[in-house]
């Protein structure tokens, strides 16, 4: 069975600084994955590059098969045309730190939009998907607010559930709670466990919360200095560590 995505030697420069360093990792249908390390140490660049907002400088990235960046005419692998990564992006799920919802459209609105105007829903369908997505993150009773009127931690409960009724067959979280104050993370990570329990849905995680990783991924996998240092089951990554770099992290936040 082919993995639901695949970087195969996969590096990123920007001039002479190199953030990915041919890096190379398959995720599968329904896996969920975190990605840990120290800041600078390529995650979000990683992730970028799944989600087309940045260009890998080398490599090529698979998507259920299909070239991502690249598209195959006449036998070879050239540049993907635009046409091309916009239908790659439809099986790609993006929750960011930050939520990027619209001020001026309401909750309902917000989630509607893309199914309106990507995918071609009469509002009707959109409508109810969008309403049955508002309920399963607990925001049934905010159909008609604004942003604006929200906590943050409802806010980044409206980008996932905007994210989530495109369908995706992956779904990226980066970093989702480091914009929240303290008392308003357990709401978020909370959605995103139940999320994670369902489908088979693909989740790759940047995270910092590291009692999250272990209980939410499959597989965690330790970035430093732009490579994949160590992976494995999140209980050989934070019991049985095999590395020093990745003792010496674990030291540091065991000791907050």
């Amino acid at each position: 069975m082919k993995p639901m995505f695949s970087y195969k030697k996969v590096s990123k420069s920007y001039d002479e600084l190199e953030v990915l360093k041919e890096v190379d990792l398959d995720i599968e249908q329904g896996e969920k994955v975190a990605l840990i390390g120290p800041s600078g140490s390529g995650k979000t660049t990683f992730a970028r590059l799944l989600m087309t907002l940045e260009e890998p400088t080398s490599g090529v990235i698979e998507v259920d098969g299909e070239p991502l960046w690249h598209e195959k005419k006449n036998g070879t692998l050239v540049k993907a045309s635009e046409k091309h990564l916009r239908s790659m992006r439809g099986n790609i799920g993006m929750v960011f730190q930050h939520f990027h919802l619209f001020k001026h459209m309401t909750v309902l609105q917000n989630v509607m939009e893309a199914p309106v105007t990507v995918l071609g829903f009469s509002k009707d369908k959109a409508m109810e998907l969008s309403k049955s997505m508002l309920d399963k993150v607990g925001l049934a009773d905010k159909l008609e607010e604004y942003p604006a009127n929200l906590s943050g931690g409802q806010k980044q409960r409206v980008a996932i559930a905007r994210a989530l009724v495109m369908k995706p067959k992956i779904m990226i979280f980066d970093e989702p709670t480091s914009a929240l104050d303290p008392e308003l993370v357990g709401e978020v990570l909370e959605v995103i466990k139940e999320i994670a329990k369902e489908g088979d849905m693909a989740m790759l995680l940047i995270t910092h919360e590291m009692d999250f990783a272990r209980d939410i991924a499959d597989r965690v996998v330790f970035f430093d200095e732009g490579k994949i240092v160590e992976q494995g089951s999140p209980e050989k990554i934070f019991n049985q560590p095999e590395t020093p770099r990745l003792q010496a992290f674990l030291d540091r936040f065991n000791s907050r």
